[in-house]
């Protein structure tokens, strides 16, 4: 019993505390034009330098042969500079076809991916549409990682996004 005892305490002390989650609401807008086309849309988070903290999530026209929506991505100027051009796409867990117009949800666990390793601090998302025969549009959406309460903060796109809200709850 006296060497159970030792055990039973330590592998509660070992016990990871849990991550928070972020969850991400986005709204991929109903566009008036004459020959629609999906956006490629990037979703990262970046440090107040303006860094690359971590790839969440890329849309882009994963059916096209032999990779040729790749070659598209530059479109998506800001996240192409960050880290896009480092990538060989597609990426294991981020990288995802292009959405049709509505509201998409996104949720990542705070213990997986790049949340898995991101520091307490200040933080902003970043989220990057760009449409063929269209135009580009880039929201931040700033947000304090490893707070106490949950948080919930949003942007409002004029074109090429509309609503793109975040929550964390630790």
């Amino acid at each position: 019993m006296h060497k159970l005892l030792p055990f039973a305490i330590s592998s509660l002390l070992s016990v990871p505390v849990m991550a928070a989650d972020l969850s991400i609401k986005l709204e991929v807008p109903r566009l008036n034009v004459a020959e629609y086309h999906r956006p490629y849309v990037a979703v990262w988070i970046e440090r107040p330098d303006q860094t690359l903290a971590g790839n969440l999530a890329v849309w882009y026209d994963l059916k096209k042969r032999d990779n040729e929506g790749a070659k598209w991505l530059k479109d998506l100027r800001q996240w192409w500079r960050r880290s896009g051009r480092d990538l060989q796409m597609p990426v294991d867990g981020i990288s995802g076809a292009t959405r049709v117009v509505g509201e998409h949800s996104l949720v990542f666990s705070g213990d997986k991916g790049a949340l898995a390793k991101l520091p307490a601090g200040e933080y902003q998302l970043v989220v990057e549409a760009a449409r063929e025969g269209g135009g580009r549009e880039v929201l931040k959406v700033p947000f304090q990682w490893a707070a106490k309460t949950e948080q919930n903060a949003k942007a409002q796109g004029s074109h090429e996004l509309g609503l793109v809200s975040l929550q964390i709850k630790p």
